[in-house]
């Protein structure tokens, strides 16, 4: 094939959905129950003036890319809209170039403008993230290609500039190893305030919509096998809760795994290293805390990187995501004796890319058994879940967190003859029930061949940009928040 086509991104333009969720999804501090939904289409040119669009979407979530309480949600959706605005200021002024090499141009002095502006580092990835998403679309449907044959084919032209610590890897053959499956099994996601048993919701609070309700309805209803669990950073409320959610997948599932989300709720290692030796010496905890794979960003980012966790690895692997702020922040974890990182497409397409190549890279060398996993973002049916679906297969996960099946009711929002075309797109991935368009769960896998077969970033179709509101870049003062 020729050498990576050279594009210039010469429009751009934002819109948004609001989003209200079905039940309360509580993650550390934070209780979610409405959000809105950014989208993003852009236009890109070759040299020689061949043209294509491309789109990208994403969920605002507040209190999750800056926790600071003195922020309302309205304040963290203007910082999402800011970083964004910056991300497009960046890449429409790069000029001509492969869609990595914009990105490249453009990263290190993206994440500088952003912390100017008091915007933290996953502030400011959400912003390119989403920009770089929608570029590499473009390009996918200006060469014909499904994004698994344009990465296979590096028609991005991605390479080590951004991260030296690869220098030496052969990048072209590992990217062509990558072979995405058509089946992901889906971790299910138990939040905070959700309820474990049925019995546990009051009649008058039952919502009585056909979805499942409480943690045991889930199993039922999805055949689920992998969980995500959250914890609270309170020891003896996490046990109780842990105890009481074990004995439900303990009777209903006969092999499962588990893991557990700290959501930056403890100050430090020894907090964490407390509750998980509560959990091993827990006898009604016994298989559960045999099923543990990993444990995620247990300690506030503000301190995850002060000292060694080796002690906690010794319990079960640890990564970071909250702490992933910047290309280079598992390099920093590695020292410190984290072993994983998660993907989010929220964070970035080619950070995930480049990390999974860390993982090839750093395995062989160190025989330490790097690993990725696949995070949810309660990304939304339609463009953004799809796009996230895209990008899990391709760096080889084999199952990934969805909330979004759970928390959101279908494709709400959108308009019916918007669902009806991505159901019939892609009808291995959504059933339609009660006249919504659903992520389809069967066995606790979902379906993605028709993602992965699509011509662009996973999606055989656009959402209906006539049925939006259009968006705006705030200013500085607006947009600004707190690192």
């Amino acid at each position: 094939m020729t050498d990576p086509l050279k594009i210039r991104v010469v429009e751009a333009e934002t819109f948004e959905r609001p989003v209200t969720l079905r039940l309360p999804f509580r993650f550390g501090a934070a209780t979610l129950r409405e959000a809105r939904q950014i989208f993003l289409r852009v236009r890109i040119e070759d040299a020689r003036g061949g043209s294509a669009s491309g789109m990208a979407a994403e969920l605002m979530v507040p209190k999750w890319f800056d926790k600071s309480p003195e922020l309302s949600n309205a304040d963290n959706e203007n910082q999402l809209r800011r970083s964004l605005a910056l991300a497009l200021d960046g890449l429409t002024g790069a000029g001509l170039g492969t869609a990595f090499s914009l990105h490249a141009a453009v990263e290190a002095a993206h994440h500088a403008r952003a912390a100017a502006e008091r915007l933290n580092g996953l502030v400011a990835s959400f912003g390119l993230a989403l920009a770089n998403r929608a570029v590499l679309d473009a390009l996918c449907r200006m060469e014909g290609l499904t994004v698994a044959r344009a990465i296979q084919a590096n028609r991005p032209g991605i390479d080590a500039s951004t991260t030296p610590d690869l220098a030496g890897f052969n990048l072209r053959n590992f990217l062509s190893s990558l072979a995405p499956a058509e089946h992901l099994a889906a971790r299910h996601t138990v939040g905070l305030v959700d309820a474990i048993r049925t019995s546990d919701i009051q009649a008058a609070d039952r919502l009585n919509d056909g979805l499942p309700e409480s943690f045991e309805e889930a199993i039922d209803a999805y055949g689920m096998t992998f969980f995500k669990v959250k914890v609270s950073g309170v020891p003896d409320a996490d046990i109780d809760r842990l105890c009481r959610i074990a004995d439900v997948i303990d009777a209903q599932t006969s092999a499962y795994s588990v893991t557990l989300d700290g959501n930056e709720q403890f100050n430090s290692a020894e907090a964490v290293a407390d509750l998980l030796g509560r959990i091993q010496a827990e006898p009604r905890l016994a298989r559960f805390a045999a099923s543990i794979l990993f444990v995620e960003q247990p300690i506030a980012r503000a301190h995850a990187f002060e000292k060694p966790v080796g002690a906690l690895a010794a319990f079960k692997p640890v990564e970071i995501d909250e702490s992933d702020a910047d290309i280079n922040a598992f390099v920093t974890a590695r020292r410190l004796g984290y072993t994983g990182i998660s993907s989010k497409s929220c964070k970035g397409f080619y950070r995930s890319l480049l990390n999974r190549a860390r993982v090839a890279k750093w395995s062989a060398d160190d025989g330490v058994a790097y690993f990725m996993s696949a995070e949810d973002l309660t990304t939304q049916g339609g463009l953004a879940v799809q796009q996230d679906l895209a990008l899990a297969a391709l760096i080889g996960m084999t199952h990934i967190e969805r909330n979004g099946h759970h928390y959101v009711d279908g494709m709400a929002g959108a308009p019916d003859a918007e669902q009806a075309a991505f159901a019939r797109a892609h009808s291995d991935l959504y059933a339609v029930r009660d006249g919504r368009t659903r992520l389809k769960i069967e066995g606790g896998k979902i379906a993605i061949g028709s993602v992965v077969g699509a011509v662009g970033l996973g999606s055989s179709v656009e959402p209906d940009w006539s049925a939006m509101e259009t968006s705006y870049s705030p200013s500085p003062q607006r947009g600004e928040g707190r690192a």
